[in-house]
């Protein structure tokens, strides 16, 4: 499988087995957000930026989206941007109806042919999570939910550094 994929991916996910990601690039995507508007991993380079991949039918991903929205809220006003990618079987309406009902504050993609998760590395597991530095590499990668402390230990020594 890891022959398959870019590789910076490939490391990436080897890495993040075993202890993580070390400053590879991410993968150039275009997010389909729910308003209609693209974003592309290049819109994010200058921020830190959390890329959550979920669905509303994994209960692990609902139940982390209060502390999602949590960390956010915290660190945005500082630089930080989250954006949460939908998984390609997880009908549009559904995720548009789970946005608007939390209120979820930041940006929510729509990954309706499966592009996104392919790029970034095959993702069939949910929640999988990256956290990008401000240079748009990615430092971390969580599959399953996150230990939040640690992520906001994290995401707070990012900000701290210059673009």
């Amino acid at each position: 499988m890891l022959s398959r994929l870019p590789r910076a991916v490939a490391a990436c996910v080897l890495a993040g087995l075993l202890w993580g990601c070390s400053q590879s690039p991410a993968p150039q995507s275009q997010f389909v957000l729910l308003d209609g508007s693209r974003q592309s991993t290049q819109d994010f380079h200058g921020k830190v930026t959390l890329v959550n991949f979920w669905a509303t039918s994994c209960t692990t991903c609902v139940a982390e989206m209060p502390e999602i929205v949590a960390t956010y809220e915290k660190f945005a006003p500082r630089g930080f941007e989250t954006v949460a990618v939908a998984m390609q079987y997880d009908p549009p309406a559904y995720v548009v109806n789970f946005a608007e009902t939390r209120r979820l504050p930041f940006k929510v993609a729509l990954d309706n042919t499966g592009a996104v998760a392919k790029a970034w590395g095959e993702i069939t597991l949910t929640p999988t999570t990256f956290l990008l530095d401000r240079q748009g590499k990615i430092v971390k990668r969580y599959v399953g939910q996150p230990d939040f402390g640690e992520l906001h230990q994290l995401i707070d020594k990012l900000l701290a550094q210059q673009a």
